[in-house]
């Protein structure tokens, strides 16, 4: 059977990742986030001090742009994707509210973009991946054979947010969680390169009621009714 490439984008923390992961593994894919990369950049920003006083300085992360590998290796025991930044593994760092916070910021930048989109479309060149992100649908796979833009009620996301946060032992309230989730979502959306937006021949979905299981059984559907037809 022939494979395709299956592109998801939406808001935060809409579940994008899990639905995107769980899919991959199904259909024997390869599992791409797109979201990770560009907190991957964030987080060496950080580490680079390319932040002052809150304030992203552009030109300063930009020469380090070269200096930044960005890979994903399966974790042998859980089997999930591993986001490594310069042969270390980040995927917890990535996710902490400090990252979070800015990573708007950094993904707003064009430099950074090009940068990321080019090394993105050269992982999906075989097809046969799942990739999910904000412009997964509109830039980097406009092709894609299948694409969803998955949404949700804020006040879902930022419960959803809080909830894998204090999991995590990352303790922040609700309302501050909301806040972050509505100021990324306003950056995301009115940024000049690549806003989010929702593709034209996107099949949209709120998972606002829907159990994981059920947003799973969903999108493996239409991965078939879209394989089926194109084969």
């Amino acid at each position: 059977m022939q494979k395709i490439i299956i592109a998801i984008d939406g808001h935060s923390s809409c579940g994008k990742s899990t639905m995107a992961k769980d899919l991959a593994k199904e259909i024997g894919y390869k599992y791409i986030d797109s979201g990770a990369m560009y907190r991957a950049v964030t987080l060496y920003g950080l580490q680079k001090s390319c932040f002052i006083n809150n304030k992203l300085d552009v030109e300063a992360l930009e020469k380090e742009l070269p200096n930044i590998d960005i890979y994903f290796e399966i974790d042998p025991v859980s089997g999930s994707s591993q986001t490594h930044l310069n042969g270390e593994n980040v995927e917890q760092s990535i996710r902490r509210m400090e990252v979070a916070s800015k990573v708007s910021f950094v993904s707003e930048v064009a430099s950074v973009r090009k940068f990321l989109v080019a090394q993105q479309q050269a992982m999906g060149a075989k097809k046969g991946i799942v990739m999910d992100g904000r412009d997964i649908c509109t830039v980097v796979f406009p092709e894609a054979a299948l694409k969803i833009f998955l949404t949700a009620r804020p006040e879902v996301r930022a419960q959803r947010r809080f909830d894998e946060l204090k999991a995590k032992q990352q303790y922040i309230s609700l309302a501050e969680v909301l806040d972050n989730l509505n100021q990324r979502d306003l950056i995301d959306s009115t940024r000049k390169e690549s806003p989010l937006r929702c593709a034209p021949d996107a099949i949209v979905l709120d998972n606002s009621d829907m159990s994981i299981e059920q947003q799973k059984q969903w999108l493996l559907k239409k991965f078939k009714e879209k394989t089926i037809f194109n084969n």
